[in-house]
């Protein structure tokens, strides 16, 4: 199967992936990806189940490392760093990289303590003052502050669906993180808060990189400016958003869009 050849030049990537496999045990779940995610911008991953899209995802801020017989092999850089380098904190990464999760997974503390977790633990904050000032900088990022100022000590858990998440997003973006992983943030969530957090996805996408994982095609192509199609472990088309789905140019990328497999 002819498959998507990156360019050689990684510099102006943010994420930069070159011939990047991964194995689960003797399962390849990823085959030689090639892929660049550019700065500042949406880009979103599609493709059927299993087709390594996750995968990728969890690649980017190692989180593969906490799956027994887990093995990575390829190039994959931040800024031109690489991420599997043995001098890299992971610790540090993930506060580079935060990730929002399929369904939202609130800790069970209060509204507050969820989102100063990640700046006490990174030692963002020299003051109360200081750490009261990013919680709630944080929280209106997310375009939660108004419905929870005055519930900020009652738990995480007590909030809608939606507003979870957003408290998700909320505590990725406390540690100012120059990049966001979604893993389908929003397959769990009705249509209302499905629009709320794809609102806050442009918003967020002008001062952060966004990579998404989504099965929608339709949120795909409201949320992001490019669009990588993965299929069976391969990357198999990347583009421009509108490119990808009004003019695909391989036939697989074709027959998915179009609904004829998927």
């Amino acid at each position: 199967m002819m498959t998507y050849a990156a360019s050689a030049d990684t510099r102006t990537a943010k994420v930069a992936a070159r011939d990047v496999c991964v194995y689960y045990g003797e399962k390849q779940a990823l085959k030689g990806v090639s892929l660049d995610v550019p700065g500042n911008r949406v880009t979103a991953l599609i493709g059927p189940s299993g087709c390594g899209k996750s995968t990728f995802l969890r690649c980017i801020n190692r989180m593969n490392d906490l799956i027994e017989g887990a093995r990575v092999t390829g190039s994959l850089t931040l800024d031109g760093e690489d991420i599997n380098g043995p001098e890299v904190d992971v610790v540090q990464l993930r506060a580079r990289v935060g990730m929002v999760f399929q369904r939202p997974n609130p800790f069970p503390k209060s509204i507050y303590d969820n989102v100063a977790y990640g700046p006490r633990l990174h030692g963002l904050a020299s003051s109360r003052a200081e750490l009261d000032e990013i919680v709630m900088t944080s929280l209106e990022k997310a375009g939660l502050k108004d419905e929870v100022r005055d519930r900020m000590h009652e738990p995480g858990t007590g909030l809608s669906g939606g507003q979870q998440q957003r408290l998700c997003i909320a505590r990725a973006i406390a540690v100012q993180p120059e990049l966001i992983l979604m893993d389908e943030p929003c397959s769990a969530l009705d249509p209302i808060a499905t629009a709320k957090v794809e609102e806050l996805i442009d918003e967020l996408s002008r001062n952060y990189t966004i990579v998404i994982v989504t099965h929608s095609m339709q949120q795909a192509a409201r949320v992001s400016q490019r669009t990588a199609f993965f299929h069976l472990g391969d990357v198999v088309e990347v583009g421009d958003t509108e490119q990808i789905f009004t003019n695909p140019q391989h036939p697989l990328t074709q027959g998915y869009i179009t609904g004829r497999f998927g």
